[in-house]
């Protein structure tokens, strides 16, 4: 996503700006590309549809958004709780999912959306499902810059020197493993539940924005450095001597806002770690060689 202010324009149009702006943000092209209707929502948002659609993407009205679950962008028409009566349109993200763009209200930024009266909402989605196979990769290195793991879900972080790593179950002393985490699978176990990594580099650039963030902070396991951990992704690698597999991105939500403090959300979207799963037994130490396979 990219920053974009609300264009300019008269107050009866405000909704329709806004909703662009969150457009634009989303699909990172300049807001006056987007086709410019008149003030009613829904004429430009048939219009958004079309040039979308020209894309390979479109707009999915959601059903019931209070409830709405996913790791990807939508925007919604919420009313400002500064001015009743008053709509405005903000980017959310995350499960679950907070505020990372409101170009109406800026006092919005980081709210969850569970908190907010919801009017309408729409994903942003790609329309093409195929899934493409992707070629191997070159072989990735790094070591191990610290460990973590939480005794409950919300628990303090424990910082390690080394770690028991258990097949099919993560780090011994961690939520996850214990079956016990905030988003630990109710109806038994599902892949990627097992053991988190993140990027040292990442919480390097945020420092260095002004944004400080400890690894504690992340709620992840496995502190890195010197690999792409998101190159992981479907790949096998080994952390000193336990062999793992990459899943899926680690995405932030807004329930990691609330842990580590407003802002944590949007700087890490597509930078906050990967999920991997656990496939042999051993011993995790810092300074660990991380090696793709």
């Amino acid at each position: 996503m990219i920053d974009v202010e609300l264009p300019p324009g008269p107050d009866t149009g405000a909704l329709v700006r806004g909703f662009a702006a969150c457009l634009a943000s989303v699909t990172e092209v300049p807001v006056t590309d987007l086709p410019r209707p008149d003030e009613e929502l829904a004429h430009a948002l048939g219009a958004w549809r079309t040039w979308l659609a020209e894309h390979g993407s479109g707009l999915v009205p959601i059903a019931d958004p209070v409830r709405f679950q996913w790791a990807g962008w939508w925007i919604a028409v919420v009313e400002d709780p500064a001015g009743p009566g008053a709509d405005v349109a903000v980017l959310a993200f995350g499960t679950p999912p907070g505020v990372v763009l409101s170009p109406q209200a800026p006092a919005l930024l980081g709210r969850a959306t569970a908190d907010l009266r919801i009017r309408q909402a729409h994903a942003v989605a790609s329309l093409d499902p195929v899934l493409h196979r992707q070629p191997a990769g070159a072989e990735l290195r790094g070591t191990v810059e610290g460990l973590a793991v939480a005794p409950a879900a919300e628990a303090p972080m424990q910082l390690l020197e080394v770690a028991q790593a258990r097949a099919g179950h993560g780090l011994d002393g961690d939520r996850y493993a214990a079956g016990a985490g905030t988003f630990t699978p109710r109806a038994g176990r599902r892949p990627g539940y097992e053991l988190t990594l993140m990027a040292a580099e990442v919480l390097d650039e945020m420092a260095a924005a002004g944004q400080d963030l400890d690894f504690a902070g992340t709620r992840r396991n496995v502190l890195t450095r010197g690999i792409d951990v998101n190159a992981l992704v479907g790949r096998r690698f080994r952390i000193g001597d336990v062999l793992c597999e990459g899943r899926r991105l680690c995405e932030p939500c807004v329930h990691l806002d609330r842990l580590s403090g407003p802002g944590t959300l949007r700087p890490l979207i597509h930078r906050g770690g990967l999920r991997a799963d656990v496939l042999t037994d051993g011993e995790i130490r810092l300074g660990a060689p991380v090696l793709s396979i």
